[in-house]
Parts: structure tokens; sequence; C-alpha cells
């Protein structure tokens, strides 16, 4: 079952007797792993295990009053795409304006270690930032620490990864899709129960410029009745421009023209919906799983269809743009990425004083936030 028909499926959207039989065994599925998340954050919120820390010597730790290296996680309570990466570059940048030596821990995906994915976007997207893959986040932190100096471990998708005590637990909502149709794994795209994020000091909601304003203000007021004390913040996925292999190509540029986009991301309605922001005319698309490895026939089956469309160019992700292999002759159509930046439109300073007040004194260096 490929990643639209299962959206379908547990959104509702599929009727009739084999989807209803499947939509209850799903629910009876997600009943026992509700039961043992559950249990699980139960022990966890006991104490039983106990989480460790890494500390500035190096060493794994249980006792908080050693040095620690400080932990910003950020994560999610669903599946698929919020838009993590774009804000973990974000506060990479941050801490960097800041003076601070960070590293990015992340558990990678399948061939994560090639430059293919997200380890390959962080780093490019955050120069002078360690990016340490490993699926072990502790032996990560040790790495990071004593081999590039880390004053301060930015834990990539690190909500559910309690074993790893954190200073900072940052959560990234999709307003598109904020609580995965409300239903646990995998009768729905929950991790969690929305109740989780009672642990969270802040959540960032990603794409608000892709929903109504009135449903912004009732999942704003839904996050603050779960946790009141919660700080939320507003973002959008800001497009910069295109980019090739040969050139940039302004948003002035990409208005109006004819445009074959193709992804293969968790929230692909997103990517399409951005692209038609900038004005482009979509000719086509072609949506393939999320974290989807391209083929040659893929490829070629890209070109193909783009210049039966009409299309004057062919526009992608930069995460697949980064995986794709590009056909030897590609003169006739380019392909390119949208850039597109995290920009806040409410919370921003807000995000920044929950920062410097958790790092507050934990730093020793020249200069203090």
């Amino acid at each position: 079952m490929n990643q639209e028909t299962y959206k379908k499926l547990i959104s509702g959207k599929n009727s009739g007797p084999f989807a209803l039989a499947a939509r209850l065994l799903l629910n009876i599925i997600a009943a026992f792993y509700g039961l043992g998340v559950s249990l699980r954050n139960w022990l966890f919120d006991g104490g039983r295990p106990q989480s460790y820390a890494v500390t500035t010597a190096g060493l794994v730790t249980s006792d908080r009053t050693q040095a620690t290296v400080p932990v910003i996680s950020v994560g999610n309570i669903t599946v698929g795409g919020t838009g993590k990466t774009p804000f973990v570059i974000w506060l990479c940048n941050f801490l960097r304006e800041e003076n601070i030596n960070c590293a990015i821990l992340t558990r990678g995906y399948k061939a994560a270690t090639r430059e293919n994915d997200e380890p390959g976007m962080l780093a490019k997207n955050c120069p002078g930032t360690a990016v340490v893959v490993n699926p072990d986040r502790l032996a990560g932190a040790i790495e990071a620490v004593k081999k590039h100096r880390a004053q301060v471990l930015i834990m990539d998708d690190g909500f559910q990864h309690r074993r790893f005590h954190r200073d900072i637990d940052i959560v990234t909502i999709d307003a598109m899709l904020p609580f995965g149709y409300g239903r646990l794994l995998p009768a729905g795209l929950l991790r969690e129960p929305v109740s989780a994020l009672q642990r969270a000091q802040a959540v960032i909601l990603t794409r608000c410029d892709l929903v109504s304003r009135n449903n912004l203000t009732e999942l704003t007021a839904t996050i603050s009745r779960i946790n009141p004390k919660m700080i939320v913040a507003q973002t959008i996925h800001s497009p910069v421009c295109a980019t090739s292999g040969k050139r940039q190509i302004s948003l002035e540029e990409l208005k109006d023209k004819k445009i074959y986009a193709f992804c293969g991301i968790a929230n692909p309605e997103a990517f399409l919906a951005t692209v038609g922001l900038v004005g482009a005319n979509i000719t086509g698309s072609k949506v393939y799983d999320d974290h989807h490895s391209y083929t040659a026939g893929d490829v070629e089956g890209i070109y193909r269809d783009a210049a039966q469309s009409g299309a004057e160019m062919i526009l992608t992700t930069e995460k697949d743009y980064n995986k794709i292999g590009l056909p030897g002759d590609t003169s006739v159509l380019e392909l390119a990425y949208l850039a597109v930046r995290l920009q806040f439109v409410d919370g921003a300073d807000r995000i920044r004083e929950l920062i410097e007040r958790s790092l507050a004194g934990k730093i020793p260096r020249k200069r203090t936030i």
C-alpha cells in the first residue's frame, strides 16, 4: 500500500466493506500500540528507566549535579514531514550567530550516510555545524562532544527518545494536518496522544500560510488548552528562489512559467501549494512516497511526462533534487529545486528567549546569550 492509498484509508476517504474492515483492524492495533506508549511514558515519568546526559568531558551520566552539555530536542507527535528540518536549520544558524558551537544528532534514514537526504540537507545548510548520524543518540552525543567540541546538542526527531535527557523540547506541527487524523498509529498518524504535548516547552506551527485564519486560531487554542504554559510560534516556508546545477532562478522568473512538479515527501500537497503560491503554472505533477529512492526509469518518466505536459521547467524539493540521478541529456528541460527558508510570522522572540533562558550559565564562553 503506497502513501496516498494509506492516507485515503485512514482519513475515511475510501469507503466500502474492505475499507471499513481495514480501519477496524487498524483501530484495534492502534489500541494496543496506545497501551504500549502510555506504559512507556508512565515509566519514564516515574524515573524508570532513567534518562541520561553527556558531560562536558564526553561521559554518560544520570547525575544532574554534573556539568552536562545542553540538549535541545526538535521533534513531532506525528509521522511524516512537519517542517522539522527547516526549523533545525534556523536553530543552528541562530546558535552560530550567538557564537555557540552546536552539533546535530540524527538517526538518519536508510542510507542516510550518503549526502542525499535530511543529514545532507542539514550539513549543506548549516555550514560549520557537525551532523552526527548514529541510531544511538548517546553514542552520537559523545562523538559530538569529544570530536567536534559541541557546546549544545540539537537532537533531531527526539521528542519520543526519552532515554536522552533534554533541556528544551520543541515540537513542530504542520498546520495543514496537525494531529494526524486524530488517531494513533496505524489507524492515524499520531506517534503519541496529543496530550504528550504537556512535556514540551514550545510548539512551532509550520505552513501557517496554507490554512485559514480561523483554523489557525482554533489550532492555537487547542494547543494552549493542552499546555497553557506552551509557547506557540507561527511560521511559513517562504520560497527564496529556484536553484539548478547551473543557476539561481528568481521568483519573478517562475511567475507564470509552465512547471512540471514532482516530489517524494510526506506532505506533497504543501509543496504543490507552495509552487502555486509563487505564481507558477503547474502543467502536471507526480507524487512519490516519502523517502522514495529514484531509479533511472523514474527520471526518464519524469522528463517524458513533463515534456508531454508542455512544461518549460521541472521543479522539485531540495531533498528530492539531491537524491535524483540526472539523465545524460537535460538540455530540453531544466530541472531545479524550490529553495525555501523557515520564516517566523509570530513568536520568534519568545523562542529566542526560551533558548537564552535555558542555556544561560551552562556554556562557558566569552559571550553570553
